[in-house]
C-alpha cells in the first residue's frame, strides 16, 4: 500500500465531537501536526469525514 502524508491545517474548535474523535484517531494533534498513514479503506473514510481540516499528499 501507498503512504500518504495528512497535515491538519484548520482548527478542531467548534467542530462535533466525532471529527474531533476522528482527527485523534489519525494521530494528530495540532494545527501544522503531520503524520504518515499507509493508505486503505478505512483512513480513506475518515479522511472524507474530517477533509475539510486536513490537508493530504502522497509521501515520497
Amino acid at each position: 500500500m501507498a503512504k500518504i502524508r495528512i497535515t491538519q491545517v484548520r482548527s478542531s474548535i467548534g467542530t462535533k465531537p466525532r471529527q474531533r474523535a476522528t482527527l485523534k484517531a489519525l494521530g494528530l494533534k495540532r494545527i501544522r501536526h503531520q503524520v504518515v498513514q499507509e493508505e486503505s479503506p478505512a483512513i480513506e473514510g475518515m479522511l472524507k469525514k474530517v477533509g475539510h481540516l486536513v490537508h493530504v499528499e502522497p509521501e515520497k
